[in-house]
């Protein structure tokens, strides 16, 4: 899963990228253009961290996919940090239906 954005964050396009601005925190964050578009394909565009990558690279075939992984696993840390997206959700797992019973032990 992906984080997601915090819907107190402001984003606005420029020429060379984008910037964020948290409503509550004042936090501000210039992104350059790749960083913009990791923004732009965040939930629900794409729900993890493979597909986004895959889209990425798509776009970008001179980056290696190991280096373009790494680069967006740091920009999203970072946006974590300073509180500009939720951190991801983990999916859903299902333990094992258990009856449970109590003893009662008398000494």
């Amino acid at each position: 899963m992906l984080p997601t954005r915090n819907e107190a964050v402001i984003y606005r396009t420029l020429s060379e990228g984008a910037v964020l601005f948290s409503l509550t925190d004042e936090v501000y964050f210039g992104l350059n253009a790749v960083a913009a578009e990791v923004w732009e394909m965040l939930p629900p565009r794409h729900t993890s961290l493979d597909s986004l990558c895959a889209a990425l690279a798509a776009r970008h075939p001179e980056v290696s996919a190991a280096d373009l992984r790494a680069d967006v696993i740091e920009l999203l840390t970072s946006l974590e940090s300073f509180g500009l997206l939720h951190p991801a959700r983990e999916p859903a797992r299902h333990a094992p239906h258990r009856v449970a019973t109590v003893e009662t032990r008398l000494a």
